[in-house]
Order: C-alpha cells, then structure tokens, then sequence
C-alpha cells in the first residue's frame, strides 16, 4: 500500500455505459499524512430516479503540485451509481476500493485490495417544494363532432440536452371549449429540477379514445414566471397552426408547500422498493418456436430480444433500491410441463416455493430456460399476475415496502374486465404497474389501464390513484440500431412517475418517513484503513 502522505479524491461520474469513457467533474480538497482521510467538499448533481446515473470515484496519493494525475500514486477506483448511493440506508453506501483489471498483472496481490470508500448523499432543501396550482381556458378549438372538445394539458420538464420530459398530465374536462381544471400538486424539482428559470412547456390536447389525441396548441413559462400567481402575466396564449385569435390559458392559483419527499422515505430506510418482473409468453400476432428469427422471444446470440431490453432496462435501475437483490419473475401465458396445464402465473424459474431470482442475470436465465421448458399458448390475461403482486403489498401497507410490477407482453389483453377490476383493488395497496409491449400488435386497449387521461374505473368504482404506465417499447426504438440509448428512453419515461406515485400513497396513508438515521463520522468506524 502507498505509505502516509497526501491523498487526493478525485470525483468522475460516467458518461454512457462505458467505464473508460468518463467525464471528469470535479476534484476533493488534499488532505494532509492520513490513511483514514474525511473529505468536507461537496458535490450537487441532478437527481433522477427513472435513470441509470453511472459514477467513478478515483483515489490519488499526492506527491506534488502538479495538476497532472499522472504523475501521482493512483490509490483504487470503485464504480456506481448515484441510485446505489441513494438507495443505500441512510443514503451512504460503503464500498470497497479496487484496481481496474489491466492494472491487476502489474501489481502484487496485496495492492488488490485498496480499502473503502464510504459515500454519502443529501437533498437540497428547495427539493422538498411542492407547488399546487390550477388552470382554466377560453375558447378552444372545436375538435369533436359535435362543436366540442375534450381538453386536457400535458405539462413538460425541459432538460440540459434540449429535449423535454413529461412531468405531469391533468384529466380530461369533457364537451367544452372553457374547461377549469382541478387543481395539482406537483414537486418543484419534477417541474424544474430546481433551477427556476427553466423552460416549462405546456401542451393541450382533445382528447379521444383511440389516443389519437388532437393537438390544440402550447405555451411556454417557468416556475419564476409562475410564483407570480393569478395575474395577466400567467395568461397564455397558445401558438399553434392558426395564428388568429389564440384560445387562452390562465393561472388561476399557485400555492408552494414544503412536503416530505421521496428520497425522505428513501434516506430514513423506512422503505425497501420491491419489484416482479412479469412475462407473456403469449404469442399472438407471431406465434412459432421461440428458437426461429420471426419470434419476438427469439434469442439472437448477438443481441438481446425486446423482451429481454425491457427487463434489463427497468431492473438495473430500480434494482438499486431493493437491499437484497431479489426478485421473483412470473410467466403467464403457457403450457407447463409435464401434464401441459395452462397457467398466466408460474414461477420463470419453475420452482414454486421459491420464485426468486438473483439480480437481473438471473432473471434473464430464468427467462431463456423457460422458453426451453413451456409451450407458448394463449390468451394473455393480466388479472392473475396483478392480483399476485397485491396480495403481497396488501401485507405490508405500513410504508415499509412498495412493490413494483413490471408486465412484458406482445399480446392484446383478454381479461380487460377483471384487469381493471384488480387495478382498481390495487391502488389503494402500496405498488404500482409498469406494462411494457413489445412488438406490432395493437395496444389500444392498454391505454385505457393508463389513468394518465382519465382514472381507470371498474363497476363504478374508481381507482384511488393512478397507478399504471403503459409504454409501446416500438416508440423507443432508435433508428441507428443503438439498443442502450433505446433501454435508456424507455427507462426514463416508464419509471419517472414511479416516486410521485409511491408519495402520494405515503400521504393518502398518512404515512412519514422515519428519523434520518445519525451522519457518519470516521471515529465511529474501527477499521484503520479506509480511504
């Protein structure tokens, strides 16, 4: 090991998925003749829950004034990410420093181990705004047959590339032209990320049933442009095609509360986010072995197939917040050996007493070996695997855990009726639904289960909170054939709504968070070497 002297950190997170492709970020103080160094430098990144943030932390022994790393003793290294960070209890995570591999045959074995790294996360306050505000328009477009529309406004983040995130979308205000809608609340940092002056765009659309939603116009603001409240400098015109006489959008109320937030029930470990990765293996529009190339579970041995790429997608983010790692994969749609008996709720791993899989490589060997085992078969009815997943979070409704379920299907759905029966049973229950499809079939139906339009009912009953998400994995694709910006798109937008749903079951329970554990300080450690 490098003998006591000055050591550096170094701070780089990850640009991509590449580990030898970084972007240095910035640089710790020296600490002076110390093993066990406690860095006070701080560091503010962007928080988002729906990606895979990739981080490096870089160790130096400093020798000298020089600028250049090089010429310095490189101490170890160690990869994250920022969620594993957050994830961890008390959001400090404490890892163990290493070499990257081609510096193994250069060093003796004892270098191999480089002692720890202990990291640590804490939110801004201004993350903890919240803002509830309502609007009304005036003299919208006639969109609908009868001289009416179904207006409804789809409210978009701005991000540093340039591009837009949706951060929020109000109901549908049926037959008018001067809807009021009800008030929102929504957290600043969904609306803003913090930075007040950021652009905030503002669609409106009529709505119809089949989703082919008819644009009526937008505007643009900020939250600064917001805070103003009711005025005529929050009446918006919406530019469109037809520049004459714009209808209006008006601010009618904007209040900002200070409420508890996600990473507060993340960081006082009253929570542990559990997930189940649910499969069709139903093949409707391409039936066949899934060995041929026109299957959609076909296993290409260069690439993964969509079903895999949605998996991989949504786990490797969401599986920084589950401390054990474990998850248990179900498969409906088959014929399962050896008496042929159809089932939409069998074990991807065929062992019924214990469905767990180890990280995500070990559901995706649960995945190809089912395929080797069961007979694909139709139809493709969500109900079981949904009423599966809410008996378990039905066991748990103290705040302690919030399921995850995560559907995979190509087929159109045949048991609508007790899907949204069973949805509307599950939003009372701490989880939520992700339903990704895969391949050409048409999903119009799934978007029904999406209560983004309107709140999904059964028997005239309605559902407590919105929450599904329902994404076609075709609309992610990307055109150059890049699968991992494709997995990244598809990520982001299925699993941003993910925190705001989990809030507002904590507040519909009036549930908080427990007590953020005490900071951690070197002298409560007894090892004598960390770093």
């Amino acid at each position: 090991s490098a003998p006591p002297g000055r050591s550096h950190f170094e701070f780089l997170p990850h640009n991509g998925c590449n580990h030898k492709k970084c972007e240095p970020f910035g640089r710790t103080e020296v600490i002076d003749n110390t093993l066990n160094p406690d860095f006070v430098r701080k560091y503010i990144l962007d928080y988002f829950f729906e990606e895979k943030q990739n981080l490096r932390f870089d160790v130096y022994d400093i020798d000298s004034k020089s600028p250049d790393l090089g010429k310095h003793d490189f101490l170890g290294q160690v990869h994250c990410t920022l969620g594993e960070i957050v994830g961890s209890p008390a959001s400090r995570l404490e890892k163990p420093l290493g070499l990257p591999d081609e510096m193994f045959t250069s060093v003796i074995p004892s270098r191999k181990k480089c002692g720890t790294i202990i990291l640590s996360a804490e939110e801004l306050g201004n993350c903890r705004d919240y803002a509830t505000m309502q609007f009304c328009a005036n003299k919208l477009d006639k969109k609908d047959f009868f001289g009416k529309s179904d207006p409804f406004m789809v409210f978009y983040r701005s991000n540093e590339d340039g591009t837009f995130t949706i951060c929020h979308k109000t109901e549908v205000v049926k037959s008018t032209l001067n809807p009021v809608w009800q008030p929102f609340s929504i957290p600043v940092r969904a609306l803003c990320n913090g930075d007040y002056e950021r652009t905030i765009k503002v669609e409106v659309y009529d709505w119809d049933r089949d989703g082919s939603h008819d644009f009526i116009g937008e505007f643009t603001t900020s939250y600064k442009e917001l805070c103003r409240g009711q005025s005529q400098l929050n009446v918006y015109e919406l530019i469109r095609w037809d520049p004459f006489f714009p209808p209006q959008v008006s601010l009618l109320s904007f209040i900002v509360e200070q409420e508890h937030t996600f990473l507060d029930y993340i960081k006082g470990g009253s929570l542990s986010v559990c997930w189940f990765a649910s499969l069709t293996l139903t093949l409707l529009v391409l039936k066949g072995n899934p060995s041929q190339s026109t299957s959609l579970h076909y296993m290409n041995p260069y690439q993964m197939n969509a079903y895999a790429m949605a998996l991989k997608a949504v786990g490797e983010i969401i599986q920084d917040y589950d401390s054990d790692k474990m998850f248990p994969a179900l498969g409906f749609g088959a014929k399962l050996p050896p008496d042929g008996r159809v089932s939409h709720e069998f074990p991807l791993n065929g062992n019924v007493e214990n469905p767990y899989c180890n990280g995500m490589e070990g559901i995706l060997e649960a995945y190809h070996q089912s395929l080797k085992t069961v007979q694909l078969y139709g139809p493709t009815n969500f109900a079981p695997v949904v009423n599966h997943v809410a008996r378990y979070a039905a066991a748990v409704q103290d705040g302690s855990q919030y399921f995850v379920l995560l559907i995979i299907t190509d087929g159109v759905i045949s048991d609508m009726a007790q899907t949204k029966e069973a949805i509307v049973n599950a939003a009372k229950l701490p989880m939520s639904i992700i339903i990704v499809g895969v391949g050409q079939a048409e999903f119009d139906a799934m978007v029904e289960l999406d209560g983004d339009d309107i709140r999904i009912s059964s028997r005239g009953k309605l559902a407590e909170r919105d929450i599904v998400q329902f994404v076609p994995f075709r609309d992610y694709m990307d055109r150059t054939g890049n699968h991992v910006l494709s997995m990244a798109r598809l990520a982001k937008d299925v699993l941003a709504e993910i925190p705001d749903q989990l809030i507002s079951y904590m507040k519909s329970k009036t549930i908080k968070p427990n007590p953020v554990p005490p900071a951690y300080s070197p002298s409560d450690d007894p090892q004598t070497n960390p770093v």
